[in-house]
């Protein structure tokens, strides 16, 4: 069976939580078989887009990924490719009835233009637009929810760009039942003792909170480097991430072109997530020009081996990393 019908999912754990959908992997210009920049990543029951090119609403109905619980969209910056489907989302979003609230994070500008495009459409949002500016000289968390939080990082392209990290919330610890049990813990204790509270008996005994639990999973972290040049200066921002996915529009022949439009070839994003230390990578944002995405697979993992192409429609299953 093809790719037709199917969705892609990266996932660090056997429960698939947290997974990643590529749903467009080309440059600026769309293929046959490829779509411009969108991806979403799904922490619990939040879903988070990270860039909106032309045609991700298709590309969802294709691949059966509903628009509900995606309550966060973040744009890298605003060449076309990542943000043209954005007002089209944004339309079905309010015709479908959505009443809560969407969070924009991306480029100062990108306000101005969505509030333009809604006053000159007559459109009539049944929610509310909260946007919320990227910076291009600093990282910061510039978001947070219940599950996950979002830091942004400079990017080297032609415009205003910055990357995003991604990170679940550390979980709660986990209950050792069998020590529990041994040392007569009630149930009504069991909540406070996995935040992290030690337990004392009716003789005044203190339990301590290493015996009776275990060490939560350690949070997973998602690096998304949209358009960039060559930069190592990104790394600290990312290193030891769980998931990279970096650009690689190019192969090692057109260095210099790269390097002309900034962007970066399969090479150089391996070499990215060497330094990171990355537990896997991704690459995508291919050319028009490359019908066979093998050779720029092959080009990556010759330096670093765990890298996976971004092919809208297929699977990949991404082992944790342990540092």
């Amino acid at each position: 069976m093809g790719a037709r019908g199917k969705f892609i999912v990266l996932s660090w754990r056997e429960n698939m939580n947290p997974e990643l959908y590529i749903l467009g992997s080309s440059s600026a210009t769309p293929t046959r078989e490829r779509h411009p920049s969108a991806q979403i990543l799904k922490i619990e029951s939040e879903k988070i887009l990270i860039d909106c090119g032309e045609g991700t609403q298709s590309q969802m109905i294709k691949f059966g990924i509903r628009h509900t619980g995606i309550n966060t969209i973040c744009i890298s910056h605003l060449h076309g490719d990542h943000y043209f489907g954005l007002i089209g989302l944004i339309s079905t979003m309010s015709l479908m009835g959505r009443a809560q609230s969407l969070t924009l994070i991306g480029p100062p500008g990108l306000k101005q233009i969505i509030e333009l495009q809604i006053e000159q459409g007559g459109m009539s949002l049944r929610f509310e637009l909260i946007f919320i500016d990227t910076r291009m000289d600093t990282s910061e968390k510039i978001y947070e929810s219940d599950v996950f939080e979002i830091k942004t990082f400079p990017l080297k392209h032609r415009i205003h760009c910055t990357g995003f990290v991604i990170t679940e919330k550390k979980k709660e610890r986990n209950l050792n039942i069998e020590c529990a049990k041994e040392f007569n813990v009630p149930i009504s204790a069991y909540k406070e003792i996995k935040l992290g509270a030690n337990f004392t008996n009716e003789n005044g005994q203190i339990i301590g909170n290493e015996i009776l639990t275990f060490d939560p999973p350690a949070p997973k972290t998602f690096a998304y480097c949209s358009d960039t040049i060559f930069d190592p200066s990104i790394v600290e921002f990312i290193k030891d991430c769980t998931l990279l996915y970096h650009e690689a529009t190019y192969m090692k022949n057109m260095e210099d072109r790269a390097e002309l439009y900034f962007h970066s070839t399969a090479e150089q994003a391996a070499k990215i997530a060497k330094l990171a230390n990355a537990g896997h990578l991704v690459i995508g944002h291919f050319s028009s020009r490359y019908e066979h995405l093998g050779p720029l697979l092959e080009e990556a993992k010759s330096v670093f081996s765990k890298t996976s192409l971004a092919i809208e429609g297929e699977k990949h299953n991404v082992k944790i990393h342990n540092n």
